[in-house]
């Protein structure tokens, strides 16, 4: 292993998802408390072989730029296939998901040999994972599930997670009220499959249950938002919550991937087309006002013109705005890999055409903002977020982070509400 360098903190570089960047934030401060200042951490993604690449692509880069480092490789590509990272000359360690996030693993770096990964499958402790808040007094994210039970075609992810495990609620509570008490406005829920929450735990509560605690105990909490949902899995008092609670903003990211049956069949989701309109409608019927967005995966092996045309339309049918489009990308080792695959092109031409589709959604969800009265969460200086998470830029402010300000919505630059708290 490389001889120590002299740095002023250990480097995390982060790939893919939030609850990757929750976890960097708890492995820079485990190998701060372990001293290991001479440490690069690449936390890698697993979701395509893209991520994959670029995760190489940065530690090859970190080892040219710091020869005498000791560079450490983890996330979820690197518990998947710990050999291929070992093999990299430039990496020291491969740490696994769990061992990334163990005080024990960083204070014995030195002793723990270039591979030190578990089996992820054995683990059911996420507990571990929560931190005490971010550098920021704006929007702070806690984990209260990790892994996934469920087997999606096209996703490796539940191999670098393993199975679904939850925070308890007693645990999940006083993470939020530490955040508020540390000045955060806003706090984000998240988790690999945020709606299977609680299954694992005595008495099986549901992620409804928790949200309800949450609101309950902490009411200095201003904000509290959910990441991702997958909608066929949103309990009865979840959806009562959504409904009827302003502290919980009205904003959902949805896990759809696809608007036709036979699809989503074939990805082996757990609803089908009419499951999603129904959700979206029956939300939007109680409280009109609410955002929804989604991820869709474009050009899923065998999708047809029509089913992509079932697809498209999805972004209008349920109300779409803040849409996330994936060209499809097979993983190696997920069935979908091995399903006759689109033309390449038409991949790439049909993401095309879902990304202007939502470009014209978004804009026409801006369009309908303005005029009207809107509370923004100061991010920096004088931009922010919205409860619908629009972002926003307040007029003639310099105001700290974590202010709460309304004001009225006087036009648009690009995708950016402009906002007026003297009107």
């Amino acid at each position: 292993m490389n001889a120590p360098v002299t740095l002023n903190a250990p480097e995390v570089i982060t790939f893919g998802c939030r609850l990757n960047a929750l976890e960097s934030e708890r492995v820079r401060a485990l190998a701060t408390a372990a001293g290991r200042s001479d440490a690069i951490v690449i936390n890698t993604c697993a979701v395509t072989q893209e991520a994959v690449r670029q995760a190489r692509q940065a530690i090859r880069k970190a080892r040219r730029e710091n020869p005498a480092a000791t560079i450490v490789a983890t996330g979820c590509a690197a518990q998947i296939d710990p050999a291929a990272f070992a093999a990299m000359e430039e990496v020291d360690v491969v740490a696994g998901n769990a061992e990334k996030l163990s005080p024990g693993f960083w204070q014995g770096l030195d002793r723990s040999g270039p591979v030190a990964v578990t089996d992820i499958m054995e683990v059911r402790e996420t507990a571990g994972h929560l931190i005490e808040g971010f550098a920021s007094r704006t929007r702070a994210f806690v984990e209260v599930q990790n892994g996934c039970d469920h087997r999606c075609t096209f996703c490796i992810i539940p191999f670098g997670r393993g199975p679904s495990r939850s925070v308890p609620m007693g645990q999940a509570v006083e993470a939020v009220q530490r955040l508020v008490d540390a000045g955060h406005r806003e706090v984000v829920l998240t988790g690999v499959d945020l709606t299977s929450y609680g299954g694992d735990l005595p008495g099986t509560p549901r992620l409804g249950a928790l949200v309800g605690r949450i609101l309950k105990l902490v009411p200095d909490l201003a904000r509290l938002r959910l990441s991702s949902i997958d909608s066929i899995e949103v309990d009865p008092e979840l959806t009562d919550l959504i409904a009827d609670e302003p502290r919980l903003m009205p904003h959902l990211h949805l896990s759809l991937q696809a608007g036709d049956d036979m699809v989503l069949k074939r990805m082996k989701r757990r609803h089908l087309r009419d499951d999603a309109l129904a959700f979206c409608a029956g939300i939007r019927a109680r409280r009109p006002d609410i955002a929804f967005g989604a991820d869709i995966i474009a050009g899923f092996p065998t999708e047809t013109d029509d089913m992509f045309e079932n697809t498209r339309r999805m972004i209008s049918d349920c109300g779409l705005t803040h849409v996330h489009v994936f060209p499809f990308s097979p993983r190696t080792g997920t069935p979908a890999a091995r399903m006759p695959a689109v033309d390449r092109q038409t991949v790439k031409a049909r993401a095309a055409i879902l990304r202007e589709e939502a470009g014209r959604a978004m804009g026409r969800a801006l369009a309908a903002q303005v005029g009207t009265t809107v509370e923004v969460l100061v991010e920096d200086g004088n931009k922010g977020r919205t409860p619908h998470f629009f972002a926003a830029r307040i007029e003639g402010a310099d105001l700290a982070p974590g202010s709460l300000v309304s004001g009225r919505v006087t036009g648009l630059s690009g995708e950016t509400l402009t906002v007026d708290t003297a009107a």
